[in-house]
C-alpha cells in the first residue's frame, strides 16, 4: 500500500475549472461550441495556458499547437503524461476531452498542495484538433506529435470554411516552435500515457459500473462522396431518365445502415453530412457531397464493410449513370491498450471500492494516437443517458470525482515507477 492512499482531488476546485472552462464558447442549453483554431479555442487555450503557468508548469507549444505543461520530477527523463483536447463539435457540451484536461490540472493542484515530488517528470498535455470537426482527420495533433501525420501535410489541411490549419495557428498565435513528429518525437518522448475521459456511450451507466477500464479502441474510416448527376424539373423529367444525385446519395446512406446491420456485432455506421445542390424542391439535385464513418473494433471486419460499399456505390454509379468519386477523410486502424495499463485501472479501481469493467471505446480518443510511442491506457467515467457532442451532455458530480481520484494515483503509481 502506498502512503499517498488517502491523498484525494478537491471536487469544487476541478468542477469550478470545468464551469470556467465551459463558459469559453457557451451555447444555448449549457452546450459548447469551440472549433479547432477558432477564436474561441484561443481563448479556451488561453484561459489553460494560464492556468497551467499558475501550477509552475513548464509550458511548451509545438509547431501544430499542442500545448504541455510540465512538472519536474526528481529525475531527468521522459514524463508520464495525462490530457486530452478542449476543442469540440459545434453543439457539445462541457465534458467530452474538457474532463481529461481538467483533471490533469487537478492532479497537478493536489500534488503541489500535498508537497510531494514524483520521481519522473508529470506532464498534462491539450491535443490540437482532436475532433475532427472543422479540419479531418481528427486527432490530428496527437497523430502528428507520434510522427503518424508529416507536419507539412498537416498544416496544409483545408477546413470545411475554406481556413488552412496552418494559417489559424498563426493567426490564434498557437504555431508554436517546440519539435513534433518524427523524427522530433525522440524529443518529446512519454514514459506512459493515460487519458481521463467521458464514455460517450450508454454501457456503464446501464450497468451501473462508475470505472471503464479500456481495453482499446475502435478502427475508423472516414469517406467523402462526391455525387455528379443532371439538375431538371421534379414535375416533367421521367424517373427512369433522371440522373439524380440526391437519390444516389439516400441510397448510400441506406446501404451503410444495411451493411452494419447484416454484419451485426461491433460494426457502424454513420452518414453524419450530406449537402444537396440546387437543393430546391422542385429540381432533381445534379449534386450531392456526403460523409460516411465505418468503425469496427476488428480490422479485417472494418475492411469488409469497406469492400461491402465501395463495391455498392460502383454498381449505383453504373445503373443511375451518374459520376461519384471518392475522397478518403481519416483511417485509423483498432488500437489494443497496454495490457499492463488495462490491468492496472481495473486493480486500482477495484482498491478503491470502485465498480470497474474493462471495455473497447467506440469513439477515437489521442490516447489510441499515444500507444504508437509509449504505454497507454484510458479511463472512463460514465455519460449520462449515454449523451455525447451534445448540449445535454453530463456525467454526474460523483463520477468526475471517482474517475479523477483514480487517475490522481494512477500518476502518483507511474511516475514513481
Amino acid at each position: 500500500m502506498s502512503g499517498h492512499d488517502a491523498l484525494r482531488i478537491d471536487l469544487d476546485r476541478l468542477l469550478g475549472r470545468l464551469d470556467a472552462l465551459a463558459q469559453v464558447g457557451a451555447i444555448e442549453g449549457g452546450g459548447v461550441c469551440r472549433l479547432a483554431l477558432t477564436d474561441a479555442d484561443r481563448a479556451g487555450r488561453d484561459l489553460v495556458t494560464g492556468w497551467m503557468r499558475d501550477l509552475g508548469l513548464r509550458v511548451s507549444i509545438d509547431a501544430i499547437g499542442n500545448v504541455v505543461g510540465l512538472r519536474p520530477g526528481r529525475r531527468e527523463g521522459a514524463p508520464v503524461m495525462t490530457g486530452s483536447h478542449i476543442d469540440t463539435v459545434r453543439t457539445g457540451g462541457r465534458y467530452d476531452g474538457n474532463l481529461g484536461v481538467m483533471a490533469g490540472l487537478e492532479v497537478v493542484r493536489t500534488l503541489n498542495d500535498a508537497g510531494i515530488e514524483t520521481d519522473f517528470p508529470l506532464a498534462v498535455a491539450v491535443f490540437t484538433n482532436e475532433e475532427g470537426a472543422r479540419f479531418a482527420p481528427d486527432m490530428m495533433g496527437s497523430l502528428v506529435y507520434v510522427g503518424g501525420l508529416p507536419l507539412a501535410e498537416a498544416l496544409a489541411t483545408v477546413g470545411i470554411d475554406g481556413a488552412t490549419v496552418g494559417d489559424e495557428l498563426a493567426r490564434i498565435g498557437y504555431a508554436g516552435d517546440a519539435p513534433c513528429g518524427s523524427p522530433a518525437v525522440r524529443a518529446p518522448a512519454v514514459r506512459a500515457y493515460v487519458e481521463l475521459h467521458v464514455e460517450q456511450g450508454p454501457v456503464l451507466e446501464a450497468e451501473g459500473v462508475t470505472i471503464g477500464a479500456v481495453e482499446g479502441v475502435q478502427g475508423i474510416s472516414w469517406t467523402e462522396y462526391t455525387i455528379r448527376g443532371v439538375s431538371n424539373h421534379a414535375g416533367t423529367t421521367p424517373m427512369r431518365m433522371r440522373h439524380d444525385a440526391g437519390f444516389a446519395a439516400g441510397a448510400i446512406a441506406a446501404e451503410v445502415r444495411r451493411i452494419a446491420a447484416e454484419m451485426g456485432g461491433d460494426q457502424v455506421g454513420t452518414v453524419g453530412a450530406l449537402t444537396l445542390e440546387p437543393n430546391l424542391i422542385n429540381v432533381v439535385p445534379h449534386t450531392a457531397v456526403l460523409t460516411v464513418d465505418l468503425r469496427n473494433t476488428d480490422e479485417e471486419a472494418l475492411r469488409e464493410a469497406e469492400r461491402r460499399l465501395a463495391a455498392f456505390v460502383a454498381a449505383l454509379a453504373e445503373s443511375e449513370g451518374v459520376g461519384i468519386v471518392a475522397r478518403r477523410l481519416a483511417r485509423f486502424e483498432p488500437v489494443a491498450f497496454d495490457p499492463a495499463m488495462v490491468a492496472k485501472v481495473e486493480a486500482l479501481a477495484q482498491r478503491q471500492g470502485r465498480s470497474v469493467r474493462r471495455m473497447p471505446s467506440g469513439a477515437g480518443h489521442d490516447a489510441q494516437m499515444l500507444a504508437r510511442i509509449c504505454p497507454a491506457g484510458m479511463i472512463f467515467v460514465p455519460s449520462a443517458g449515454g449523451v455525447s457532442h451534445n448540449v445535454r451532455e453530463f456525467t454526474a458530480t460523483e463520477d468526475i470525482r471517482a474517475g479523477a481520484d483514480l487517475l490522481l494515483h494512477l500518476l502518483l503509481d507511474l511516475a514513481n515507477g
